[in-house]
């Protein structure tokens, strides 16, 4: 670091971690360039390093003094990881050496199409390939909803140096006059993140054969002139057992005794150490991150506990929501710790990597006046950081203005009528437990559901979404810049609507969908059309890869104005005589794909997002949509990182689907879909939700997924899919009545619906039209055969 950053009159200012895409997603056009074959590796390549230089330059300017390299990455970090220490599964074909961009990408993408076919509309985590080798399989990063490649690990794993990146990227800041301290992602998260295709195997077992690798890259950092490096361990606000904490106590230990000059800043994040608190603070490192926005009841205990001598990082602005921060107060926690440890036993950071927010707020010049001064994207993040360090250093004198600006910005939002609906307030508080449950039972709702829809055994269905073919989005990107009228637009509209209608009758469906050609992604659709919410123009974070979202912003109380999806939904019925699902994202999902206001509980707001919700069901219900899908992914995702916390979690999240979902009659039949399917330590309170009909993902694991409801003895109605839509590959009828089959001996016949995996938004026609011709074929066969046996 400069001398300046280091002198003992300033604190260090961390960032932890930036945004990789560069604020115009420059990233996101290179590597979709040289996949394409239309520019070079070293073209990307020069695009990267351009990129990290920008990172660098910008953070210095700011005043950031330990400025983070080896941030960076084409994909995902870890499996840059993965390249870092060898670990490349044997089916890619590396034979040693430096792993070259093709393995990399190769591992990220498979060898053959879009490894990632983005199936349920937009948060897929499929392989998109027809042949060839398949990706890394792809998981969330602990509870954001950023993706990362999941490390594949063997018995005789064997590890060793293959990549020099986070070596090259010091040296590379360094060149151009920028001191950084190097990010690692940890030894012990990193094989904890990892699997093995043997369920019995324990990815920890390999450390003492990955530690050396480690060593060898910080001896490398060393040599070259690092002192400090930072070392990621997020894994010790998860419950841990004594086996992973010798592991952490064996690798630190190492760290030390290799390299006793180095210094590590320790960082974990997403949550309170709890009872890991002992074995951070014990641990043999110079510094220990500590996230204060997720857990600022932590602070105390830590202060208390931590070495007289370790170096406190402390996590004090949010790093991965978007609300400005109120640093007056701010200042009042941070204050007595510094009196307590002293300037240079303190350090301040956000509370985890800037990576899950976007890069500028100054690019929205088209957001409303007040909610603009209300948030704060990474760079005015590391602004913030500045103004509290300086405000330490030299008195809050010496920021007032800013100090000033902050706290009227707080009040104005904590005040402001935009945020706060008195009648939602109400609404909210008037919720009683009978408002959560079906007026019936599902036996005797069952019935006048048959009744009503008369549908056959093993009815078939899709999940909601149809292709969205490059001529709806050229249309839908010509009606938003006012290219194509509205009255064309609604025509337009209106022809693929019938289209999908009429296809649908003629191979055979039984339950319809309306193709959701009026629809951009399934929240920000709705959010568009929902009171306190918000949406940027340029606001992207990374979900993996290439690909990036813009979350919405829920900044208020949230209700419906009007109806949001009678009129399409209406206009398909009105086309067919046959049932026609009315589809919308539930009230969780919604929750946890938006930037979520921070002055309320999540429950609360989730409670609100139910009752507009709620409101939509009822409104379809009696525009004659007896089929109601309300879809919600999250759920499982949702889940705390913590055991202890899934219950509080659960009860909300259940009683916010039941809310949004009962208000309808009996005869009125509610589905929900959900993509991820490890439900069996959840099973419970996916029962609980008490929808008519689950659908869920199974294809990929021949079925066995449903194991988990087969010992619960689940209720209800269930939509195994029956083929993969994250692959262009057309399964054929042999294959899913083999799939129905397995399922029959898991649940009873007569639960069991015949649908795919998930929306097909992001598939093909040439691939649709085929695999649901295969699909209702597949239903009619066991239909004939159940037919037979009871004869």
């Amino acid at each position: 670091m400069s001398s300046k950053s280091m002198s003992s009159q300033s604190l260090v200012i961390s960032t932890l971690g930036t945004p990789r895409m560069g604020p115009r997603r420059e990233l996101k056009a290179a590597l979709e360039h040289f996949w394409s074959g239309q520019s070079s590796s070293s073209q990307l390549l020069e695009t990267a390093a351009a990129l990290r230089a920008a990172n660098w330059a910008r953070q210095h300017a700011l005043g950031v003094t330990a400025i983070p390299s080896n941030d960076f990455s084409l994909y995902d970090h870890v499996l840059d990881t993965s390249a870092m220490v060898g670990a490349i599964p044997p089916a890619y074909g590396w034979t040693g050496g430096q792993v070259p961009l093709e393995t990399y990408f190769a591992m990220a993408r498979g060898t053959q199409g879009d490894a990632h076919g983005d199936g349920c509309d937009g948060h897929g985590h499929g392989h998109d390939h027809e042949a060839g080798v398949p990706a890394l399989e792809m998981t969330k990063w602990f509870d954001t909803n950023y993706h990362y490649m999941v490390p594949e690990f063997a018995a005789d794993q064997v590890f060793s140096l293959a990549s020099l990146k986070p070596v090259e990227e010091y040296r590379e800041a360094k060149a151009l006059g920028f001191e950084t301290r190097p990010v690692l992602l940890g030894p012990v998260t990193y094989l904890k993140l990892g699997k093995s295709k043997d369920p019995a195997f324990d990815p920890l077992s390999l450390l003492g054969a990955l530690l050396p690798v480690y060593v060898d890259v910080l001896r490398r950092l060393a040599a070259n002139g690092a002192t400090w490096v930072q070392i990621d361990e997020p894994c010790l606000v998860l419950d841990l057992d004594d086996g992973t904490r010798q592991a952490l106590h064996e690798a630190y230990g190492l760290f030390a005794h290799a390299l006793p000059d180095l210094k590590i800043m320790l960082v974990p994040y997403f949550g309170a150490l709890g009872e890991n608190l002992v074995t951070a603070v014990t641990l043999p490192v110079a510094g220990l991150h500590i996230d204060l926005a997720r857990a600022p009841e932590q602070l105390d205990a830590v202060l208390a506990s931590a070495p007289q001598g370790l170096v406190l990082s402390l996590g004090i602005i949010d790093g991965r929501n978007v609300w400005r921060a109120d640093l007056a107060a701010l200042l009042d926690r941070l204050e007595p710790a510094l009196a307590r440890r002293g300037r240079d036993h303190i350090q301040l950071a956000p509370s985890c990597s800037m990576l899950h927010v976007p890069i500028d707020l100054a690019r929205e010049t088209e957001l409303d006046a007040d909610l603009r001064d209300w948030l704060a994207f990474s760079v005015q993040k590391m602004e913030e950081l500045v103004t509290l360090g300086t405000a330490l250093t030299h008195g809050r004198a010496s920021v007032g203005a800013a100090l000033e600006a902050s706290t009227k910005a707080a009040e104005a939002r904590r005040t402001s009528a935009k945020v706060h609906d008195p009648a939602v307030q109400g609404r909210a508080a008037a919720v009683t437990p009978a408002m959560a449950a079906r007026q019936s039972p599902f036996p005797m709702r069952r019935k006048l559901q048959q009744a009503a829809l008369n549908l056959p055994a093993f009815p078939t269905t899709t999940i909601g979404s149809f292709p969205q073919t490059a001529e709806v989005r050229k249309a839908r990107a010509a009606h938003a810049r006012g290219a194509l009228s509205d009255s064309d637009y609604e025509a337009f509209l209106q022809r693929e609507t019938e289209a999908a209608v009429r296809w649908q009758e003629e191979i055979g469906l039984d339950v319809l969908v309306h193709g959701e050609f009026e629809r951009n992604d399934m929240v920000q659709y709705f959010g568009e059309q929902l009171a306190g919410y918000a949406f940027t123009r340029h606001g992207w974070v990374q979900s993996y890869g290439s690909r990036y979202v813009r979350p919405p912003i829920i900044f208020g109380d949230v209700s419906r104005p009007a109806a949001m999806t009678v009129r399409w939904s209406s206009h398909a019925q009105s086309l067919t005589q046959k049932p026609m699902k009315g589809m919308l994202t539930g009230p969780v999902t919604m929750l946890f794909w938006s930037f979520v206001r921070d002055d309320l509980p999540k429950a609360e707001v989730c409670r609100q997002i139910a009752l507009a919700l709620r409101d939509e069901v009822t409104d379809l219900e009696a525009a004659g949509i007896g089929v109601i899908q309300i879809d919600e992914p999250a759920i499982r995702e949702g889940l705390p990182l913590r055991r202890g916390d899934w219950p509080a979690y659960l009860d909300w999240a259940v009683t916010a689907f039941r809310l949004s979902a009962s208000g309808v009659r009996d005869a009125t039949q509610i589905h929900t879909h959900m993509c991820y399917s490890e439900f069996n330590d959840i099973i419970a309170s996916i029962g609980a939700m008490d929808a008519d009909v689950i659908s869920i993902e199974t294809s990929r694991s021949k079925m066995e997924l449903l194991d988990a409801f087969v010992t619960y003895r689940y209720p209800n109605e269930i939509g195994p899919g029956v083929y993969d839509i994250h692959s262009p590959r057309v399964p054929t009828v042999q294959e899913m009545v083999d799939l129905l089959h397995r399922a029959a001996e898991r649940l009873s016949p007569d639960q069991i619906w015949v649908n795919p995996d998930c929306g097909l938004k992001t598939r093909k026609w040439e691939e649709v039209r085929p695999a649901l011709v295969n699909m209702v074929a597949a239903a009619r066969q066991l239909r004939s055969a159940t037919a037979q046996a009871a004869e």
